[in-house]
């Protein structure tokens, strides 16, 4: 919003002399940052507030544990309030609005998916966690065929529309060490020859999947004070730079796709990164607050969509390395104990709470799988670089 005024004001400010005051506004990457620190201040200023609106509202989570192992931990955050991922959606949402290129295909879609997302883990989280006070005497959250059958339907409908924009680039199966471009003597893209371009429909399977998939990894992973969020906010750096790359000349010196329009998502991503370090601050064990599925299937799909968009799937995946993994351990498990009659893998899954009943303390686990995904943020990105 005050991107597109600006444009459209740029002629008098440039007469008047303010152009240089705020020009600033034209380069994404201070947009982005921008974005960012906005996030973040305003997850911090809205906190109190809504943590005490939740708390009135007995939206707090019940302490219920799949394992009796586990039963005792889960106790002691029984009432703790939930749904705190209205903070993160929240804040982005104003600051995309506020920061982001209004006009851009991308950034739109962009938003569907993160609020699409948020309000069907609002309303899983509402039913659930408002079930003892409608009388229920148990949680009733929506069935899992329910949110799978959104969740594919809304990324297949965003992945079509997307396969639209930008011509054959926007489709081609980017791998790692691939090279894209060659660039030509006026340093200008040129699609390598022998590449992959996938057909729309298998470009549509593919998407509706990838953003299906992260927005359930990432919930699978929201189990500890801070993980999902400062798991989120390590990819989020990731995907500042892979957008930003994606949608500047670098894209063809670095030998990547380069999609047009796709620079604004480096903003969506500066939004992402800061609201979870605001949201962090009322996490942050013990926590005050859950994101519940509000905010974890929300911020999963964006990272999922974003990564659709800019073609960098398999770096994206070595981000999320921490998702994949927690998400893997959950389907590993249930298909051993079926095929064997009860039998298990983990001590519980998913993994962190393995972990957890082996011994290892929340702390601990939360800040190695922050280090796990700092060091996979670094290889995803070095990968990039030495294609």
């Amino acid at each position: 919003m005050l991107y597109l005024l600006l444009r459209s004001l740029t002629d008098w400010l440039d007469e008047h002399g303010l152009y240089r005051i705020f020009g600033l506004l034209d380069e994404i990457e201070f947009r982005a940052l921008l974005a960012a620190g906005l996030s973040f201040a305003l997850v911090l200023a809205a906190g109190p507030a809504t943590i005490r609106w939740l708390r009135r509202m007995k939206i707090g989570d019940a302490g219920v544990s799949d394992s009796a192992a586990l039963s005792q931990h889960a106790a002691g955050k029984a009432n703790t309030p939930t749904m705190g991922g209205i903070l993160i959606v929240g804040s982005m949402v104003v600051s995309i609005l506020l920061l982001a290129d209004l006009s851009r295909f991308y950034v739109l879609a962009g938003l569907l998916v993160l609020v699409a997302y948020a309000c069907l883990g609002a309303a899983d989280d509402w039913l659930k966690l408002t079930a003892k006070r409608r009388g229920t005497g148990s949680r009733q959250g929506l069935y899992a065929w329910e949110k799978f059958v959104f969740q594919i339907g809304l990324a297949a409908v965003v992945a079509y529309f997307a396969a639209q924009q930008n011509g054959d680039l926007v489709r081609v199966l980017n791998l790692p060490f691939q090279r894209t471009y060659v660039p030509n003597a006026e340093m200008e893209a040129v699609v390598q020859p022998g590449l992959i371009i996938l057909p729309t429909a298998a470009f549509v399977i593919i998407g509706a999947l990838f953003i299906a998939g992260l927005s359930n990894a990432a919930n699978i992973t929201d189990g500890m004070d801070g993980l999902a969020g400062g798991v989120s906010a390590v990819v989020a750096a990731g995907l500042f730079v892979l957008a930003w790359v994606a949608g500047s000349d670098m894209a063809v010196r670095l030998l990547v796709p380069r999609i047009e329009g796709a620079g604004e998502l480096a903003v969506m991503a500066g939004a992402m990164g800061g609201a979870c370090l605001g949201f962090l601050w009322w996490n942050c064990s013990p926590a005050s607050v859950f994101m519940g599925d509000t905010g974890s299937l929300a911020l999963g799909a964006l990272i999922g969509y974003i990564a659709l968009i800019i073609r960098q799937e398999a770096v994206v995946a070595l981000f999320c390395l921490v998702f994949i993994l927690e998400i893997l351990s959950v389907m590993i498990q249930v298909a051993y104990f079926r095929a064997t009659g009860g039998k298990r893998v983990f001590k519980c899954a998913p993994y962190h709470h393995h972990l957890h009943l082996s011994h290892w303390t929340e702390q601990q686990i939360v800040a190695r799988f922050w280090i796990i995904s700092i060091v996979c943020l670094i290889l995803g990105l070095a990968s990039v670089k030495i294609r």
